[in-house]
């Protein structure tokens, strides 16, 4: 089984995917991992990091081919990252998107790197605005297009324990329904 868990800074990407590997007994490779290594390796905080890869588009390429080979190669895995979905495509068994307003991602983030609120919120808008453009320009990926997700969910309304109930669900009932051979859903087009 291939789940992927993607979303903006702070949504709880990480948190989730922990969770959702152990409930599955999977292994969790994480994208801001390795891209949090790659930044500390050469001197740099994940935000100069991202600047950099600005001008440099080898840093975005050789991470995200890592991580499509990983989804490609590998099964029995939970991959984490911003670009995980678009990366696994039609390999991932189920894609997530986790998301937050800008506000509650900062307090996560602020709390978790031990900074201030508002300047964790102006930085990761910042990097979020830099990796979207770095996306579009070169994948052609709008970032913000979450059609290809199978499931959506604002992590702000909810602690993470309900959030991973929520996938897990849909994982299980996702599996039963194709255990029946019956993998969607058809929706009556009149309401």
């Amino acid at each position: 089984m291939l789940l992927t868990v993607s979303g903006p800074p702070g949504s709880g990407k990480s948190t989730t995917a922990e969770l959702l590997a152990d409930r599955f007994d999977l292994e969790h490779v994480s994208g801001g991992d390795i891209f949090r290594e790659l930044a500390e390796e050469r001197g740099y905080t994940p935000l100069e990091f991202n600047k950099l890869a600005e001008e440099n588009d080898q840093i975005d390429r050789d991470l995200d081919r890592r991580l499509y080979e990983i989804a490609v190669e590998r099964d029995g895995l939970v991959l984490e990252s911003r670009l995980a979905g678009w990366l696994a495509g039609e390999q991932a068994d189920f894609r997530f998107w986790l998301d937050a307003p800008p506000r509650v991602r900062g307090e996560r983030i602020a709390e978790r790197e031990e900074k201030d609120p508002a300047r964790a919120t102006e930085e990761t808008q910042a990097r979020e605005a830099s990796e979207a453009k770095r996306y579009q320009e070169y994948y052609g990926i709008d970032i913000r297009d979450l059609t290809i997700y199978d499931l959506s969910v604002n992590t702000a309304r909810w602690g993470p324990d309900a959030v991973l109930d929520m996938l897990v669900t849909a994982v299980e009932v996702y599996e039963a329904d194709a255990d029946e051979g019956q993998a969607y859903v058809e929706i009556d087009d009149e309401f």
